[in-house]
């Protein structure tokens, strides 16, 4: 059995091809259309195509990319049909992909070698945060480890109260200072717990606002200060959450947030909500970080994560 068969089980494959439904009928619905009557790759068709990326969302720069070495590699065969021009786009997509620090296995786990291991979630509010730290809690619980979630998000009416709600759910352990606390001794603090308890695993929420870029920079840096003080290291991953349905503007986000701390991974959810999935190849080509978690349903199960492998196989069913 295969590494990438071992971990990808049935149930997930069906997950993600239900999660991408939306945007495969959008996407290969238009492509069909653009190809029908035609024996070549001609301009209109490249502009076709174009419209049809920009469409999805993928992004004028990687729709360039995309465009330029599908010429490329059509450059002596000009003849086309359906089949043809689906495993070309298919080897482009999945080399860009992989240029770009995306994974291929769907495990869940945290490094041995880093007890606790910390992770700083960011992202604005409305993206689907808290929910992603819930899930994420659920999966590695589910691996064996322990795990605290710490109330960072002190600002949000009821962030506390949903955070809280989804340690329950996920059998996590809770690190809370209420509302309106230091975002930063929260942080400190459930680095101790997680230390004094004995904890695999601490996942440390942050507010959504986004302020003014200096504003957001100041309390992010404050933030990691306060976890490398208590333990020098920390925080070991910086995840950002996005929305896929909103498209370019969760590509402005990755902007503000890349530039305000040092993103390490990023966590793609409703994309079972959104015909744009061409999302995820702007995202992976512009910023070069790998796209670690995507979720493709609201059940507890329903965040993977990302295997290129499987996104592009199950976009081109």
């Amino acid at each position: 059995m295969s590494f990438f068969k071992k971990f990808f089980s049935k149930e997930k494959e069906q997950d993600l091809n239900k999660g991408l439904e939306k945007t495969k009928e959008s996407f290969f619905t238009q492509i069909t259309k653009a190809v029908a009557g035609k024996s070549t790759i001609d301009i209109d068709f490249l502009d076709d195509l174009e419209n049809i990326l920009i469409s999805s969302d993928v992004g004028l720069e990687t729709t360039v990319k995309i465009i330029d070495r599908l010429e490329k590699k059509v450059s002596e065969d000009k003849y086309l049909n359906t089949s043809e021009l689906n495993s070309i786009l298919k080897k482009v997509i999945t080399d860009i992909l992989a240029e770009n620090n995306t994974m291929d296995t769907d495990d869940f786990d945290v490094p041995s070698s880093q007890s606790p291991y910390i992770i700083m979630v960011v992202g604005v509010n409305g993206v689907g945060k808290t929910t992603t730290i819930g899930k994420l809690a659920n999966q590695y619980v589910k691996k064996g480890h322990r795990v605290v979630l710490g109330a960072g998000d002190t600002f949000r009416a009821a962030a506390v109260d949903q955070l809280k709600i989804w340690s329950e759910r996920s059998k996590s352990h809770f690190y809370s200072k209420g509302m309106n606390t230091d975002p930063a001794a929260v942080a400190y603090e459930t680095v101790q717990y997680a230390e004094n308890a004995n904890l695999d695993v601490a996942i440390i929420d942050t507010a959504g606002r986004l302020h003014t870029k200096t504003q957001l920079m100041e309390e992010l840096t404050k933030i990691k200060r306060s976890m490398d003080k208590k333990l020098p290291g920390a925080p070991h991953e910086v995840i950002l959450v996005l929305d896929a349905t909103t498209g370019q503007n969760a590509i402005e986000q990755a902007k503000h947030f890349t530039a305000a701390t040092n993103v390490t991974a990023i966590a793609l959810t409703k994309l079972d909500g959104s015909a744009k999935g061409g999302v995820v190849l702007g995202i992976s080509d512009q910023f070069k970080i790998p796209i670690k978690y995507i979720g493709v349903g609201e059940g507890m199960e329903q965040l993977q994560v990302f295997n290129r492998k499987a996104f592009v196989d199950s976009l081109f069913s």
